[in-house]
């Protein structure tokens, strides 16, 4: 009898587009691609890609244009966005640009929304001019862009075209408690940025489900949780490789951002106490270690927060190090 409570639990993969020291956005590209046609092959539900502006490590700036580079790749698992900052763009614009990528890829791309400028505030600033404060615009965004993807917009005097009554599944993205509300009122799925802001994640999930309204999309509520996940043959192999990744979070602290650096074995020369800290906060929900023992912590993780499923980002230098904990969470899911 097969005990393993994960079974049933979808697993899907969160791509940054993360350069490696030593590459460029051109290598970068090429291994998202390989990554997700093992995804596929693995039984990986969705590919998505997140928005980020102004970082040295992260090259998902272009985010539908990824997708459509992983869609056109590969043949059946769902791609789309995690997320589309909404705030940086026009309704319209995200509208026929999904409307095209779901028109070219039927029934495999997903929105992801977040209202978060997915940078600093000075390229804030420089994306959205004189719309610096649209994320306080953003349910009413929400509901432009539901509006021009309805096959009710037909006579409306601004259609989207490609878009208008395509059913491409729109998700509220969050790292805070008022997405959560939003997500709810809305029957909305709920995406939680567990893997670099978990300080609000038990609390804005339980307010996702207990205010959650069953909309024509959606009867009940659905979380995913994103989470850090490094897996290796040992649980010493995989701290030695999550060095990388605790480093490119201590850049995130310090300001110094940087390509993804090589793993190396003593990250303590290279934080004090309060940066480790403030590291392993922002790492909180991250499962580091061998197959068992993700098995173990990730089985915990579900059974606490009932989430429905489980989206992995790997911040892994190597590359085949990479495709092989990529396989192994896979084989923790199934097996």
């Amino acid at each position: 009898m097969n005990n393993n409570r994960l079974q049933h639990i979808p697993y899907s993969v969160l791509d940054l587009a993360t350069v490696i020291d030593g590459s460029t956005a051109a290598d970068t590209f090429k291994a998202s691609l390989q990554v997700a046609q093992q995804s596929e092959a693995l039984g990986y539900k969705r590919y998505w890609f997140a928005e980020h502006h102004n970082m040295a490590g992260v090259a998902s700036s272009a985010t539908s244009i990824l997708i459509g580079h992983v869609a056109g790749g590969t043949k059946s698992i769902r791609v789309g966005s995690g997320g589309i900052m909404l705030p940086n763009h026009a309704p319209l614009i995200v509208a026929e640009q999904f409307g095209t990528l779901a028109s070219l890829y039927p029934n495999r791309i997903d929105l992801g929304l977040g209202r978060a400028p997915g940078t600093d505030q000075v390229t804030a600033m420089a994306i959205r001019g004189e719309n610096f404060n649209a994320a306080h615009y953003f349910p009413k965004d929400v509901e432009k862009l539901q509006q021009l993807f309805s096959a009710d917009n037909l006579n409306a005097s601004v259609r989207a075209i490609p878009g208008e009554g395509l059913e491409i599944p729109i998700w509220i993205l969050g790292s805070s408690t008022d997405s959560a509300r939003l997500a709810a009122a809305k029957g909305l799925p709920y995406a939680f940025a567990s893997h670099f802001a978990p300080t609000y994640f038990e609390q804005a999930i339980a307010i996702y489900k207990d205010n959650f309204k069953p909309s024509a999309t959606l009867s009940a509520p659905y979380v995913m949780a994103c989470v850090n996940v490094v897996a290796a043959d040992t649980d010493e192999q995989a701290d030695f490789l999550s060095s990388s990744v605790k480093r490119m979070f201590l850049g995130v602290i310090t300001g110094k951002r940087e390509k993804l650096k090589p793993p190396f074995d003593n990250i303590n020369n290279y934080w004090d106490r309060m940066e480790k800290e403030a590291v392993e906060q922002m790492l909180y929900y991250s499962f580091i270690g061998g197959k068992e023992s993700i098995r173990q912590n990730l089985t915990a993780f579900v059974d606490k927060y009932g989430v429905n499923e489980i989206m992995s980002t790997s911040h892994i230098y190597d590359l085949d190090a990479k495709l092989h904990s990529n396989k192994l969470l896979a084989e923790i899911f199934v097996g």
